[in-house]
Parts: C-alpha cells; structure tokens; sequence
C-alpha cells in the first residue's frame, strides 16, 4: 500500500509538470501570436530610405545636366538670351531661350522664326496645362500647381554649326519629382538649314548606331557607377529620339528623355560617341562638317 502511494504522487508530479510546459507553450504561442510583426516595419523603413536615396540621386542627375557646360558666354555677340515667365495660381510657365542676332547675318530670321513660333509655343503650353488638369478631378487638381520650365545648352561647332539643346523640366500633379524630356537642333550657319540626322549620316544606318550606342552603354553598366539599372536602348526608342543629338569636333552626343536609357534616379540623359567610332555610319560627302 505504501508503494502504491508513492507511485500516484510520482504520477501526479509528473502530469502537473507536463500540464506547466503546456500552459507554458500554450502562453509563449499566444505572446508570439501578438507580437507585432517586425519584417514589414522594416521593409516599410528600407522602401523609404530607398525613395530618400533616389530623391537625393535624382536632384543630383538633374543639377549636372544643368551646370554641364556650353558656350553660351562665347557666343554672346551672335545669340540674344530671352527669357518668357509666367505666372498663374495653378501653373508657371518659366522658359529661357537662344535667338539668333540677324544684324549678324538676314539668313538667321530663319532660325529665330522656328524658335519663336514652334518650338516656345507658349500659348499651347497653357493649353495643354488646361486640359491636364480637367482630365483630373477638379478638387484635387488645385491642391497641385503645374509647373513647365525649359533651358537651354548652345554649342558651336567649327564656325558652321550651331547646336542646340533644349531640356525641359516637366512637374505635374501629384509627381513626386520632375521629369526631364529634350529637343536637339543643328543649324547650318551657311544654308540657314536646320540639320537633322540625315545630313549626318548614311541612310538606313539606325540599327547599325543602336548597336554602337548599346555597345557603350552596356560598357558603362558592366563598369557599376551610375549605370547600374539602365539598359540597353531599343530601336524604336532610338528613332524616336534620333534627332536629339548636339555636335563637337571630336563626338556626338545623344539626348534621350528620361526612362528611355536609364531610370531617373541613375545613369545619364545622354551618350557620348566619339566621331572616330563612327566612320561607317557617317556620310562620307563633303557637305557633311563632320567628316574629316
């Protein structure tokens, strides 16, 4: 009899120490169950630091293209620098641009009349500020002020060419950053032409460039720096863009918008290709100043 009692209270130790670690579990299963969640805190603070990182590349992108510099100081004698501002509640429009001086030269009126009655086309500006905004809602639309903003880099190219790069600094409601877009245009001191990409070079030579400028770029993305996430450009993004290109005595340098070559927080607007690398897609005629 005196066994049998030692083997029950033996028993009952056991099943209360089993029943403790139960309890125990069961308590550690419900504290886990409401603890919050760290993994998503913390992908929540990396995606913003990421978008800090990427406001801080983007501001700093946008400010080398508009220190790179040009020979606007040079060429003060030949060109007048006017400016168009103007300001609304909701929109400002801020434009600076190049004309040409005709006392120089009568043949400039041509260049001047293009600038000033296609290309600073306020009035369709203020249009299409307009109709932006009424495709949006009407209430959340005013909380947002438009903004349009175009300069310009001017280079001249062995007395007879001029070049021209307009950038544009587009803000549109509700953007967290500005995107940037480009118009290149050569203009032949000589003839008062405007120049485009097939005084330049051979016809039917564009998939021959895209490989010449893909073959940089990817030279540039296996190199890291800035160029980590661009890509290769495709053709038809190049033909789109074939005309955005300035000139100097040694390379021509493509423009393309942002998102076509690189994400807008890396990389660069352009791509330098030097006029060496290009002999078999350059016409080879005399007319062409690039030829040497």
């Amino acid at each position: 009899m005196k066994y049998l009692s030692l083997v029950l209270i033996m028993l009952l130790l056991v099943n209360c120490k089993n029943e403790k670690r139960q309890d125990s579990s069961q308590s550690i299963e419900n504290l886990e169950d409401n603890l919050p969640i760290s993994k998503d805190t913390v992908q929540i603070v990396d995606a913003h630091d990421q978008d800090l990182d990427k406001s801080i590349t983007i501001a700093s992108k946008q400010q080398k293209l508009k220190e790179k510099v040009d020979e606007r100081e040079a060429l003060k004698a030949l060109i007048f620098d006017k400016k168009y501002l103007v300001e609304k509640n909701d929109y400002t429009i801020n434009f600076r641009y190049p004309l040409l001086n005709e006392s120089v030269n009568p043949i400039y009126q041509n260049f001047n009349t293009f600038i000033n009655n296609y290309y600073v086309n306020v009035t369709q500006t203020e249009l299409d500020i307009l109709e932006n905004k009424s495709l949006c809602d009407s209430i959340e639309a005013s909380k947002f002020r438009e903004e349009r903003f175009i300069d310009y880099k001017i280079y001249n190219v062995n007395d007879q060419l001029l070049s021209v790069l307009f950038y544009k600094e587009n803000f549109y409601s509700g953007a967290m950053h500005p995107s940037y877009s480009f118009d290149a245009f050569n203009f032949d001191f000589n003839s008062g032409d405007f120049m485009t990409y097939e005084n330049f070079f051979n016809q039917g030579s564009e998939d021959d460039l895209v490989i010449l400028i893909n073959k940089s770029i990817n030279e540039k993305i296996s190199k890291g720096d800035l160029y980590y996430d661009c890509w290769e450009l495709s053709p038809e993004d190049f033909f789109e863009s074939k005309n955005n290109f300035v000139l100097n005595d040694t390379y021509i340098e493509f423009y393309f918008d942002d998102c076509v070559m690189c994400p807008s927080y890396t990389g660069s607007y352009s791509i330098k290709l030097p006029l060496v690398d290009l002999l078999s897609v350059l016409k080879k005629y005399d007319t062409n100043p690039l030829v040497f």
